[in-house]
């Protein structure tokens, strides 16, 4: 029984991070859950009260995954600019894999102010994996420059998930050089 259950709660999530990925927060509908696994609309709730622990889970289950692929490409990197880079190429490779999407997706407004805690805490780990590298490479306030480099990372996932003009490897390459040059590039 414990087994079955796991496996349906694994479905949901996976069908949650498909109608995320595909239609953002709107698309995550307790109807739609039930449309994409075959379970009836109130069985969803037996596993999830709201739409709101369905993001939860899927951040408690999927960010460290994801941080856990960042970190072990900054390992690889013989270099504190290895490093960085590495934080910043791996991120942006993540764009395309539906658990990211799903993620980048959720709303904060739609959580409690607890799931929001979680979820901020889990981000400040991402941004402290690369304070070391920071302050390596003799960054005055590396905490602040972790902070401002997620920004940028963050603003080129937008910048690749619009669609925009210039193509992805293009993107990640002046992501990286804004992360190691700044705005002289």
């Amino acid at each position: 029984m414990a087994e079955h259950r796991s496996m349906q709660r694994a479905a949901l999530l996976d069908a949650a991070r498909a109608l995320l990925s595909e239609g953002g927060t709107e698309a995550l509908t307790f109807p739609a859950l039930a449309e994409r696994t075959g379970l009836a609309r109130s069985s969803v709730y037996e596993y999830f009260r709201s739409r709101a622990a369905v993001v939860e889970e899927l951040c408690a289950v999927d960010f460290p995954v994801w941080a856990a692929e960042v970190s072990a490409a900054m390992e690889q990197a013989d270099t504190a600019e290895g490093r960085v880079e590495a934080y910043v190429r791996r991120q942006l490779d993540l764009v395309g894999d539906r658990r990211h999407r799903a993620v980048v997706a959720i709303s904060a407004r739609e959580l409690d102010a607890g799931a929001r805690e979680r979820i901020r805490a889990a981000h400040g780990g991402l941004v402290a994996m690369i304070v070391q590298a920071l302050e390596e490479l003799g960054h005055p306030r590396p905490r602040l420059g972790a902070m401002l480099l997620q920004g940028v990372v963050d603003a080129a996932v937008r910048r690749i998930e619009l669609g925009a003009a210039e193509d992805p490897a293009t993107i990640a390459d002046a992501a990286v050089a804004m992360a190691l040059r700044g705005v002289t590039g």
